[in-house]
């Protein structure tokens, strides 16, 4: 097999990437699909490709025993194959699954968690199929962003252009009407894009380092209605901005109009500069009836009504009664702590970004909530100090760790804390896996699991888990020698209640 060669494949599987899996045998390069039915050799990843098809893919990389594949032609579509909402949905890399049917989308991200659980937490399937709920998915996929970053860059004809990129690349694909977006980003970009061209504004060149306007943030308030936007310039200042923000005010719910500088030639969008050119320097929004006061470099999360669905699932794991200690680690501006505090005795959140922090406490006073506490720093380097030198404890401990999971050392501490439950959010099962198989070798176990779907027509998931402290009374294992036992003068045996005291005192 080599690059360019075209195969007739049937995908009988779906990768972690959502892409389509199928083998071929060694009938050769135009055998039909009947050929390749009961084929157990090379194994073709072809992207676009949906479980169930029968497409004609060409080799664009072979390796030793697989290979991946262009979707050149569907031969006999899957069942389950549906016309994308987006023309560009193939060549964007924003939505790897809109061609699945939205069920299908949920039962590939339930396996992709069960999967995880299995191969990398070391639990076995029937564990699995005990533990894991249903997974919670959107009566309505569509336009669930509240936030989006658009890229500015010049078309083959000098044109000023904003979309998004292609897979895998930094080529724009001009597009101002996502469909997982809010309406109103087509109707700021449209003014923007008409703004530049009227007051000739150069795009930025990230081949050059030159040009001004590099990205336009974008965020919406689901419940308030509030539209922010922030413009990232390779620059201080962009050209006759009062007119750009009477332009924008038009809008309903426009409150915020901010500049980020960026001088840097990196592909981190926001810079570290702030102004705000009119209206406050953030939007308001509310989740389960707490309010949070959002900037432009505040983390939020994407999705607001699956956001109260998973912290809600989270609350409910958590068990509070109104007295519990709760640690949130990774708390980024308070929102899983707030969320909490309603039902806790005291809350402490951990989080390294001091914005965050300050926005935490911020949305604290603003909520009225008084029994929640919020430290800068790594988790991993916070919670020891607090719980070895100062001695404050956890029944419960919330983690909402990045893309890369939980730190090892933050995790030791956790164990060290001995609390109750550990109530695990996770945007990556396979690093949600990894830490599960830790803290189970620690002495805890997980009771239930359940998917909640944040970003449909893509192949992210969220995860929520609960885990409990093993009962010492159940599982404990202790080797009791008879010395070290108290033996009566009737018989060379412990009773109950000696066993008991002994293996509690050890």
């Amino acid at each position: 097999m080599k690059k360019n060669d075209i195969f007739t494949v049937k995908i009988t599987d779906t990768g972690m990437d959502g892409e389509g899996i199928g083998k071929v045998g060694s009938a050769g390069a135009d055998a039909s699909a009947d050929d390749f039915a009961d084929a157990e050799g090379f194994t073709l990843f072809i992207k676009d490709a949906v479980i169930g098809d029968t497409v004609q893919a060409r080799v664009m990389k072979a390796k030793k025993s697989y290979a991946y594949a262009k979707l050149e032609k569907v031969l006999e579509p899957s069942p389950f194959r549906i016309t994308p909402v987006c023309a560009f949905s193939r060549q964007c890399g924003g939505c790897q699954l809109q061609v699945l049917s939205y069920d299908r989308q949920l039962e590939f991200k339930e396996n992709k968690i069960r999967n995880n659980l299995i191969r990398l937490g070391g639990l076995t399937p029937e564990r699995v199929d005990e533990i894991m709920e249903p997974i919670l998915g959107m009566e309505d996929p569509w336009h669930y962003r509240n936030k989006a970053q658009f890229p500015f860059g010049t078309d083959r004809d000098g044109n000023v252009v904003t979309g998004f990129y292609a897979g895998r690349t930094h080529t724009i694909i001009p597009n101002t009407d996502c469909a997982l977006g809010v309406p109103e980003n087509r109707q700021v970009l449209e003014i923007i894009l008409a703004h530049m061209k009227r007051f000739h504004i150069s795009a930025y060149d990230e081949q050059t380092g030159k040009g001004l306007l590099r990205h336009a943030l974008i965020r919406k308030g689901f419940q308030s209605g509030q539209l922010m936007v922030c413009l990232v310039l390779n620059g201080s200042s962009l050209p006759e901005e009062e007119i750009l923000a009477d332009a924008l005010w038009q809008l309903p719910g426009m409150t915020s109009l901010s500049v980020n500088t960026n001088r840097e030639r990196t592909n981190v969008i926001l810079g570290k500069e702030l102004r705000v050119v009119r209206g406050a320097g953030f939007i308001e929004d509310s989740i389960g009836g707490v309010t949070f006061r959002i900037s432009p470099l505040s983390f939020y999360q994407v999705n607001p009504v699956q956001t109260e669905k998973l912290y809600s699932q989270a609350l409910a794991y958590a068990g509070l009664t109104g007295k519990e200690t709760v640690w949130d680690l990774y708390c980024g501006i308070g929102t899983i702590s707030l969320f909490l505090a309603k039902q806790a005795g005291r809350v402490y959140g951990v989080e390294i970004v001091p914005e965050a922090i300050r926005d935490a406490w911020e949305n604290a006073q603003i909520n009225g909530i008084t029994n929640a506490e919020f430290f800068v720093g790594k988790a991993e380097e916070v919670l020891p100090e607090k719980y070895e030198r100062e001695g404050i404890r956890a029944d419960v401990i919330v983690v909402d760790p990045p893309r890369k999971g939980c730190d090892e050392r933050c995790l030791e501490t956790m164990v060290k804390m001995q609390p109750e439950r550990i109530v695990y959010v996770s945007c990556d099962p396979a690093t949600l896996a990894r830490d599960l198989r830790y803290l189970r070798e620690k002495g805890y176990e997980v009771q239930k699991v359940r998917g909640c779907d944040m970003f449909p027509g893509t192949v992210h998931v969220e995860t929520v888990c609960l885990l409990s402290k093993l009962n010492v009374r159940h599982h404990i294992e202790i080797e009791l020698k008879r010395d070290e036992l108290y033996l009566t003068s009737v018989k060379s045996k412990a009773t109950y209640d000696e066993i008991k005291a002994h293996v509690l005192e050890k």
